[in-house]
């Protein structure tokens, strides 16, 4: 086979699996821009090795091997991905400064249209919560949750993708399941909204906010409410402090936003856009966390290149 006929066979045989492989370096590394880059450097690596490839195992498991080599190998070294309220900072006061800190790197949310939780793992391993709760991890351990829990991976086939000993996968996965369940809610403790409920909470989350009626904002939040809002490292909780902040300190005004809906990490979301000259222009991107007594966590990002991610403009057309 010539080396063009053979770049061919390997990206048909490959390509099917890249947006999986995505989520999957996504949930290593906490971002959507380092996700597509280390998907693009695992092509890079398999096709180089590609005639080596001798269908021991499925080619899916073999680039999920590879990703994962090369996710742990981008992880050395960096810092973790949280939000504003994973960093163990107590919550803030409305009425002082908010603090920005660029130097950061943030957690980002994951466009639910690259994400084939549908294929792969339920959408519970894709939500913000525990993508947050994810990076608290050391990356090996975040890797071996990974493969065990989310893929369903044997452990002798982690064990094989990690150049380990099925005892070392079954206790370092013994360890990361403790240090979890301490960070982040179980599945049962979160209960959903119905699909009419959600529907409905959401268009009153449209209407409130687009006419900035900040008692109808606060009404739908859940009494303990987690506000973040990162490059912010300020964060609040509780209606009041949500209310106070959004009175006094978000500088948008009544009927000056507009919210256009997205999906990302399995949750409901917007793109708000906020007028200025004369056009809506980006002003962030929001992700909110539903329960039956209302929301529960929202998070604002504001970093415009998540926009083109979302497939929103950076200016909204009339």
């Amino acid at each position: 086979m010539t080396v063009e006929a053979e770049s061919v066979d390997f990206l048909q045989q490959a390509d099917p699996y890249r947006r999986e492989l995505l989520a999957h370096c996504y949930r290593m590394l906490g971002s959507v821009h380092d996700a597509e880059d280390l998907v693009q450097e695992t092509f890079i690596r398999a096709w180089k090795s590609y005639d080596k490839f001798e269908n021991r195992s499925s080619l899916r498991t073999w680039l999920y091997r590879i990703a994962t080599n090369v996710c742990l190998t981008a992880l050395d070294g960096r810092e973790r991905r949280p939000l504003p309220a994973g960093l163990g900072n107590p919550d803030s006061d409305p009425s002082e400064p908010l603090i920005e800190q660029h130097e950061v790197p943030w957690l980002e949310p994951f466009p639910d249209s690259d994400d084939p939780a549908s294929i792969v793992a339920s959408k519970e391993s894709i939500r913000l919560a525990l993508i947050a709760a994810l990076q608290h991890l050391p990356p090996r351990q975040r890797a071996v949750l990974i493969l065990r829990d989310v893929l369903k991976w044997r452990a002798a086939e982690v064990a094989e993708a990690l150049d380990t000993s099925t005892a070392a996968v079954n206790s370092v996965l013994q360890r990361a399941r403790a240090q979890l369940d301490q960070i982040s809610p179980s599945e049962d403790k979160v209960v959903e909204p119905t699909e009419a409920e959600q529907r409905e909470l959401l268009a009153k989350y449209v209407a409130a906010f687009e006419a900035k009626n900040v008692p109808e904002i606060v009404a739908l939040f859940t009494k303990d409410a987690i506000f973040d809002m990162p490059p912010w490292a300020t964060w609040y909780r509780g209606r009041e402090n949500i209310a106070r902040h959004l009175a006094y300190g978000c500088p948008v005004g009544p009927g000056e936003m507009r919210l256009v809906p997205v999906t990302a990490n399995g949750q409901p979301g917007f793109g708000a856009y906020w007028l200025r000259d004369g056009e809506y222009k980006a002003f962030n991107l929001v992700v909110l966390t539903l329960t039956k007594d209302g929301i529960s966590h929202s998070t604002s990002f504001f970093d415009h290149a998540l926009f083109e991610k979302f497939g929103l403009p950076l200016v909204l057309a009339d």
